[in-house]
This record gives structure tokens, C-alpha cells and sequence, in this order.
């Protein structure tokens, strides 16, 4: 029979944000520097304790915005409960994580404790705070392939070509665009502006401007898996 004085223990409850974004061609993620034990000098991701009067949606907008100064998140939701009783030294704390995404365009103002780091390069984390970034990045990966989450990954205007880098640096291979622009268009997810990119200094054809028909999320195909180019090797005897 569990003992009286362990039920009746307070549960600690928090709210912690996974804000990704990408970022000099890679998928990075927000962390603050711990300056305190326990795991003082590593890296966290931001949050806090939820209060009494608030549900962890606005607690976490809120703490986002109090100390990291993130106001130009595109899109929020859930990402899971991290409840093992282990998960912090101490009395026990229960985490409810949330996935943030920033657009390419934004660069938020943050605090000197605080940077950015590339999601498949973190430096040594506090707590679980690892493993909730990865589990984000999966379901960032996981949605871009049947939702239209893109959206919040990319600038308001963008070309094909810059969109397929925004892709293929959140899911971790290259994307061609080609078959971006067809899979999205598809969906009715793609809208041309009717204007164009300016020129680089090499010259060329000028490239389309697109935006995205809807900037809040949507299921667009529920079965779609977007999957790694598979090299295939050719076999044939060179003459």
C-alpha cells in the first residue's frame, strides 16, 4: 500500500518550448545556459513553472515572450507529457512540452544567456531537454509531410528553390524542388504572387514568387509520407 505521506506530495508541474527554427541552412533550436545547479553550464530549453491562474498554452506563449523574446512564433502546439519521476533530481516536476517554429525571415532578439544551435549538434542539455528536441524535430518532420506546417518555416514570399532548402534542412536530406513544387501545388498549398525574385549577380530568368494559400495549420493528406531520395546504383558495364 503506497505510504499516505508520498500520495499527498505536491506535483510540480512545468512548461518547457522546443522553438525551432532554421537557420544558416540548418534546423536549429533555442537553449538557454543553466548558471545554477543542478546542471548549472548546461543547456535548457525555455519555460517555467505553470501558475495557478493560467493553462499551459498560455503559460508557455507567455514565458517564451517574458525571457527569450520570442513574439514571432508562426505556430504553437502541444508536443507531449514528459512525466517519468525521475526526470529532474529532486521533488518530482511533470513537463508538458510545446513546439514553437519561427520563420526563416525573423531573427528574435534573445539574451546573452541564450542562442541558437543546430538540432543534430546539441551541445551537453540539462534533464530530459534532449530528448523532448528531438522528439520535436520528429514532429516537425512528420507533419511536413502531410500537413502544410511549411508555412511556418518560410517567409511570407519565397522561391521554390528557397523553400526546398527550408525542407530539406528540417527533414535532414535534400529535397528536390521539382517535386516539391508538384507535391505542394497539388494540394492547393502553393500560390503564385504573379512576381518575381530579383536577379543575382549571375544573372539568369528571373525566379517566381510564392506564398503559402494558408498560414494556420491543416491536414492536407493524412496518408502522405515524404521519404529520402533512394540512390540507385548502375549496375551496366561501362563500355
Amino acid at each position: 500500500m503506497a505510504d499516505a505521506t508520498t500520495a499527498a506530495a505536491p506535483l510540480a508541474h512545468e512548461v518547457l518550448g522546443a522553438v525551432l527554427q532554421v537557420r544558416a541552412g540548418s534546423l536549429q533550436v533555442l537553449l538557454w545556459e543553466r548558471a545554477m545547479e543542478p546542471h548549472a553550464h548546461r543547456w535548457s530549453l525555455p519555460g517555467g513553472r505553470l501558475r495557478t491562474d493560467e493553462d499551459v498554452e498560455r503559460s508557455i506563449k507567455r514565458q517564451l515572450a517574458e525571457k527569450v523574446d520570442v513574439r514571432q512564433l508562426a505556430h504553437v502546439e502541444q508536443l507531449a507529457v514528459f512525466s517519468a519521476p525521475d526526470r529532474v533530481p529532486g521533488p518530482r516536476v511533470v513537463a508538458t512540452a510545446f513546439l514553437g517554429l519561427v520563420p526563416s525571415d525573423n531573427d528574435p532578439a534573445i539574451p546573452a544567456d541564450t542562442r541558437w544551435h543546430p538540432v543534430d549538434a546539441l551541445p551537453p542539455t540539462a534533464f530530459d531537454h534532449e530528448s523532448i528536441v528531438l522528439r520535436a524535430r520528429d514532429r516537425l518532420r512528420a507533419k511536413l509531410s502531410y500537413t502544410n506546417i511549411g508555412f511556418a518555416l518560410a517567409p511570407p514570399v519565397f522561391t521554390i528553390s528557397a523553400l526546398r532548402g527550408l525542407y530539406s534542412a528540417a527533414l535532414g536530406y535534400r529535397v528536390s524542388a521539382t517535386n516539391l513544387q508538384r507535391v505542394l501545388s497539388r494540394r492547393g498549398l502553393l500560390e503564385t504572387t504573379g512576381e518575381t525574385a530579383v536577379p543575382g549577380r549571375a544573372g539568369g530568368r528571373p525566379a517566381a514568387l510564392f506564398t503559402f494559400a494558408k498560414r494556420s495549420m491543416a491536414v492536407t493528406d493524412p496518408f502522405a509520407v515524404l521519404r529520402p531520395p533512394t540512390r540507385v546504383e548502375d549496375t551496366r558495364k561501362r563500355s
